[in-house]
């Protein structure tokens, strides 16, 4: 398991736990952040990351993508 800070680009992931707070752990599911869900990192640009997560294009902080680990 690593944060998905750290994954490469184009690479498809499975999320195996989402950390931090109860109203981060919320947001992150919100956005579609679940456990065994499927992501990939797109690219890292100023300090976010874009993720495609339930084919959708989501920009999140580096902070955050520490929390999701894959």
């Amino acid at each position: 398991m690593l944060p998905l800070c750290f994954a490469n680009p184009g690479e498809e992931l499975i999320v195996k736990k989402v950390g931090g707070s109860q109203e981060i752990r919320l947001h992150l599911e919100n956005l579609g952040f679940v456990t065994g869900g499927k992501v990939s990192v797109v690219a890292e640009i100023g300090g976010n990351v874009i993720v495609n997560v339930k084919e959708s294009r989501v920009a999140i902080s580096k902070e955050m993508a520490q929390r999701i680990m894959v």
